[in-house]
């Protein structure tokens, strides 16, 4: 019997395959753990809670942070996800320098509804191994934002979040860096 292997690429090869045209913007892709995985499809609802919590957000945190949406950050060796928003520091050539890295993080928010296995099992993990102190996965199925904190390494050598906090959509929540800054839920799910 024999063993098929996946081709594995690093950030270099991945960014080349993008220069020279293999691989195109519009393609809706990923590197994730030096593979190259394509992005869910996104429907209705995802789309308007993206724009409700863009919206938001922008009014929350009124330049006091650089908010980012569905455009790559670089993680460890092999990985430039595409979360569906981050909000980043505040940077001076706004990360014309080249993508933010896990150090220019405040927080990564992923919306879920037929990407909820593959953003708890894969994305929250990535984000826990890059030392991402604060992840928000917004479950549209349970109609729930699930707020992750403290990511640490398990026994077993994989990577999680020690915290866990579940807030439904007629409550509040502060934004982490920003203790004087909160988002009303009722206004971001559809």
């Amino acid at each position: 019997m024999t063993t098929i292997t996946a081709r594995k690429f690093s950030l270099k090869e991945y960014h080349k395959l993008i220069e020279i045209g293999l691989l195109k913007e519009e393609e809706n892709l990923e590197l994730i753990q030096g593979e190259i995985l394509e992005m869910a499809a996104k429907g209705i609802p995802h789309r308007v809670c993206c724009t409700r919590l863009i919206r938001e957000l922008s009014q929350v945190l009124n330049n006091k942070a650089t908010l980012q949406c569905q455009d790559p950050i670089l993680l460890l060796s092999k990985s430039e996800p595409e979360p569906d928003i981050v909000i980043l520091k505040n940077r001076e050539d706004d990360y014309l320098s080249g993508h933010p890295t896990e150090k220019d993080i405040i927080l990564v928010i992923e919306i879920a509804d037929s990407s909820l296995k593959y953003d708890q099992e894969v994305k929250l993990p990535l984000y826990a191994e890059a030392g991402i102190n604060n992840f928000w996965l917004f479950n549209l199925r349970e109609k729930q934002l699930e707020n992750y904190s403290i990511p640490y390494q398990k026994t077993n050598g994989d990577y999680g979040y020690r915290k866990l906090e579940i807030y439904l959509t007629n409550q509040e929540i502060y934004l982490p860096d920003f203790n004087d800054l909160k988002l009303e839920l009722a206004k971001i799910f559809p």
